[in-house]
């Protein structure tokens, strides 16, 4: 067994990337339910965000241009260990950290499962300017009259009204037939 890896409660946005030491039959049956939590040493895996694969597959991306690519793994940390992506061959495991459903997790890999690296995926930037339009400020619409207001009121009532009884008679026209 190699090092317990932990993996902390609420952890978010981090990718994991384990070499497979093993023959390609064996890394393809850790898909099956429940066989990939066993080697990891834990109860329970979602599969969803787990992937297996030989290396060889990503052909000219390579493992590094996928995980910058199909990951949002950023380049500063790709290039840290790029040596050591690009060395790697045979089957490879790929877990998000919602696979462990934001639980506290401990993992004890099997010793045929080392761990690369850690990456963090790239954060969405939320941040934008401030709005400055007058039409961006709370209740900034001019309010109705109250004479507009309650004949908007009665609109909407009319056609909820007339909606409701319409469903009823079809609803009595189809019991009919």
């Amino acid at each position: 067994m190699t090092d317990v890896i932990h993996i902390p409660a609420g952890e978010r946005g981090v990718v994991r990337l384990f070499a497979l030491d093993m023959r390609p039959e064996q890394a393809m049956f850790l898909k099956e339910p429940g066989a990939l939590a066993q080697v990891l040493g834990i109860e329970d895996i979602d599969l969803e965000q787990v992937e297996i694969f030989p290396v060889s597959d990503l052909e000219d991306i390579g493992l590094a241009g996928y995980l910058r690519e199909g990951l949002g793994v950023p380049s500063e940390q790709i290039e840290a260990d790029r040596d050591r992506l690009d060395a790697l061959e045979g089957h490879v495991l790929l877990i998000r950290s919602r696979a462990f459903d934001g639980r506290e997790t401990r993992l004890t890999p099997a010793s045929q499962i080392t761990l690369i690296g850690s990456y963090g995926e790239r954060a969405t930037d939320w941040s934008g300017a401030p709005l400055t339009a007058e039409s961006a400020k709370p209740n900034s619409a001019p309010p109705l009259p109250p004479r507009e207001a309650r004949a908007k009121a009665q609109r909407i009532g009319a056609t909820l009204f007339a909606i409701g009884m319409i469903l009823i008679a079809l609803l009595v026209w189809a019991l009919a037939t």
